[in-house]
């Protein structure tokens, strides 16, 4: 189905009867990324799934967003398609608009897949470290984005430019605060090899949650698919 919102067009399914879970995919990702999970649970809910504006068959914003504005969205899009109180679920890039989204408006209870939300400075790779400097040199204020494009991550080289300033704004935001604020219980499923949002993120974000649970399972950053068929049975009990 087709929606507009914030006068995009926005690809989502929706299908089940029952209580609201909303599914939101991971950078880079679509619909296809979370409809293996959602299909479980439509016998006794209404499962919303969709393409965030940038990604699968969902139109790019014609201007760099933040997290604030993909926030906005998803409350735009709630009015619009009647979800109200839903369960959240993200994974990675997803897990944090969740995060923002649950500290602001009423949800029922939340689960987050690998989605780190806490800013760490972490030790510089060589290449950032060049970057750095040179941008630091006179005349030196145009390399940044072409030096960006053959030392950056797979997901920034992969973006459009667009995308590319959105996937820095949202990434280089602390989410702690927010984290801190949602009250309602929250899981955390985290891969014990993921290699994109290490464990230990999701140990610190346990710490600061007021209620949240931690469940470690073999796999990497997508070990909600890894171990599908036991995060169902998990979530069965959760929900």
């Amino acid at each position: 189905m087709k929606i507009k919102v914030e006068n995009l067009e926005i690809n989502y399914i929706q299908y089940g009867e029952g209580a609201d879970i909303v599914l939101l995919h991971g950078w880079g990702q679509n619909i296809q990324m979370m409809q293996p999970l959602g299909n479980n649970f439509s016998d006794r809910f209404r499962i919303t799934i969709l393409d965030l504006p940038g990604f699968g068959e969902s139109q790019e914003p014609e201007v760099a967003w933040n997290i604030d504005k993909y926030e906005l969205f998803l409350e735009e899009f709630f009015k619009k398609t009647n979800i109200k109180k839903p369960i959240m679920i993200g994974h990675s890039f997803g897990g944090r608009l969740a995060i923002r989204y649950s500290a602001r408006n009423p949800i029922s209870k939340l689960v987050l897949f690998g989605s780190p939300c806490i800013r760490i400075q972490e030790n510089l790779s060589l290449g950032v470290k060049i970057l750095k400097k040179l941008k630091s040199l006179p005349g030196m204020n145009g390399i940044g984005e072409y030096m960006k494009k053959y030392i950056g991550s797979r997901d920034y080289k992969a973006a459009s430019p667009v995308m590319r300033q959105t996937l820095v704004n949202v990434v280089n935001e602390d989410l702690s605060k927010y984290a801190r604020e949602i009250e309602e219980p929250t899981l955390l499923i985290w891969g014990d090899h993921d290699m994109e949002a290490p464990l230990n993120d999701a140990k610190e974000l346990e710490k600061i949650m007021v209620d949240a649970a931690l469940i470690v399972l073999p796999g990497t950053h997508y070990a909600y698919l890894e171990n599908l068929p036991r995060v169902v049975a998990i979530l069965n009990n959760f929900f």
